[in-house]
């Protein structure tokens, strides 16, 4: 009985995760691919005007704190009182916030 239901919780935590990678790649696709790229290059019209990082780069990657990314799809990115990235901390959760953190950090080669 105890195999049992360690192996089901096992695959529900399994099927959490997935569902989390999956959520990531739906959000970043909907809210984030127009500037950063589908490939989070950011070699888009909009990345290009707004001088967005290139996320496949090892040293943009190691220069972002995880704390920071969070605050900044949280609440948004603004610079000389111009929005730079719009804040989206009201239409994704903490957690799907921090499956995008973890979506982002993929992208490094």
């Amino acid at each position: 009985m105890k195999k049992a239901t360690l192996l089901a919780a096992a695959i529900v935590l399994a099927g959490a995760i997935g569902a989390s990678a999956a959520d990531a790649k739906e959000n970043w696709e909907k809210n984030c691919a127009k500037c950063h790229g589908a490939d989070g290059v950011g070699k888009t019209k909009m990345g290009e005007k707004l001088g967005v990082k290139d996320y496949t780069d090892a040293k943009v990657q190691s220069e972002m704190k995880d704390e920071e990314m969070f605050k900044a799809i949280k609440e948004g990115v603004k610079k000389d009182d111009q929005t730079k990235m719009k804040a989206f901390g009201e239409i994704l959760s903490d957690d799907e916030i921090k499956a995008l953190v973890a979506y982002v950090r993929g992208f490094k080669k």
